[in-house]
């Protein structure tokens, strides 16, 4: 099933992964992290583990916003 950007963060807020359909790379998603007492951020954030494994913080770009092939993975 696939669904919106909206969907997409209540998702990562369930603490679920998610991807799009329309990524090249195969195998990234996001996920939301919370920051703990010891964290050098205050602030949750959404991160994309790469194709490679590593993480890094992430930005929407106008694509992802707009698209409709969002799913949990």
């Amino acid at each position: 099933t696939f669904f919106g950007i909206g969907e997409a963060v209540k998702e990562l807020w369930n603490g679920k992964a998610v991807s799009r359909e329309g990524w090249n790379g195969k195998g990234q998603f996001l996920r939301l992290q919370i920051p703990g007492p010891n964290s050098g951020m205050s602030l949750p954030y959404v991160y994309i583990t790469t194709v490679g494994g590593d993480r890094v913080p992430w930005l929407a770009s106008q694509t992802d916003l707009l698209a409709i092939d969002w799913r949990v993975v």
